[in-house]
């Protein structure tokens, strides 16, 4: 199959799949494009929201429709490495066999992240970087695809272990759940309070949206945008000589050459999920806001007047 065929039938498979996935989630467009872009894109995405917002069965219909495999880790203060990698336990020919953990699954919803301690959080960004994992010497491919979704509540900070700057960055986008609009929360009281059961379909296969990675890492990109993304990822560095006024005032830190990277396959993955052949400074744009979100540090100032990190983005456009 040529690559401009297979990018219609992943628009055709893509609209199906939106399809699909609105049987059970009501609204949170934005949500589920951007959670559906990384998945395309190969990385991994970071759903920072309250609780009840359907967080978890969003991910569970997502991994129904792309015909993957899923598994839920809720993460706790005492949860170990060994709790989501999987341990070598003895058999009864005494022989050391090793029992896989949670961990080995297409996608993985890592619950509520920040509970657990670095040591954990480092288990599972290992997996996450590498593909692979370690245990007792012994190194282990996971299946691919490989996709994790980890979930923060905003709210709560005692008791909590915030991921290093260092750790953010392995996500590709942090995505923001909001309240539901009033017609919305009516529609998700309706449907969950009655005996209904929506059937969600499987559309892909894990071969598939390996295929479909790979296509989008293919699509060529002109030399203007590639240098647009990586200018308005360096606007975003104070100490550069190209960020503007607002940067220097409000910012501690930017956005590093990882972002760079994943503004341009995000770019790639929008362009392709709406059938255009190469992306524009327009998708680049459309994904910036996800991707820099948690790569950017605020300083006091921006915090005492009130700025979110939103409108520092959409003021380098």
């Amino acid at each position: 199959m040529s690559d401009v065929t297979a990018v219609e039938q992943l628009v055709t498979k893509y609209n199906a799949l939106r399809t699909e996935i609105k049987k059970v989630i009501v609204g949170q467009d934005e949500v589920v494009e951007e959670v559906l872009l990384s998945i395309f894109s190969g990385g991994h995405a970071l759903l920072i929201g309250v609780p009840g917002l359907a967080k978890t069965l969003l991910v569970n219909t997502i991994a129904q429709a792309l015909g993957l495999q899923f598994k839920r880790i809720q993460f706790t203060p005492d949860l170990m490495p060994s709790d989501i990698l999987g341990s070598e336990i003895l058999d009864k020919d005494r022989e050391f066999k090793f029992i896989k953990g949670p961990i080995f699954a297409n996608i993985i919803l890592a619950d509520e992240i920040n509970r657990t301690p670095p040591k954990t959080q480092a288990a599972l960004l290992e997996a996450m970087q590498e593909r692979a994992v370690t245990v007792a010497g012994n190194h282990y491919k996971l299946a691919l695809p490989y996709f994790v979704l980890a979930t923060q509540n905003p709210i709560e900070q005692e008791g909590t272990y915030p991921l290093p700057e260092a750790q953010l960055d392995r996500f590709m986008f942090a995505v923001n759940l909001d309240y539901p609009s009033f017609s919305e929360e009516v529609e998700v009281v309706k449907s969950t309070t009655s005996g209904d059961v929506s059937e969600v379909n499987s559309l892909f296969t894990a071969q598939e949206i390996i295929d479909y990675q790979q296509l989008i890492r293919r699509i060529p990109v002109a030399d203007n945008v590639i240098e647009y993304a990586v200018t308005l990822v360096g606007k975003t560095r104070p100490k550069s000589q190209a960020a503007p006024q607002n940067i220097k005032n409000y910012i501690d830190w930017g956005a590093g050459p990882r972002a760079s990277q994943n503004l341009i396959l995000a770019a790639k993955a929008n362009a392709a999920l709406r059938g255009k052949f190469s992306p524009d400074i327009e998708d680049v744009q459309k994904v910036a806001t996800g991707i820099l979100r948690h790569r950017m540090i605020k300083n006091y100032k921006a915090e005492a007047e009130g700025l979110s990190i939103e409108e520092i983005i959409h003021s380098l456009f």
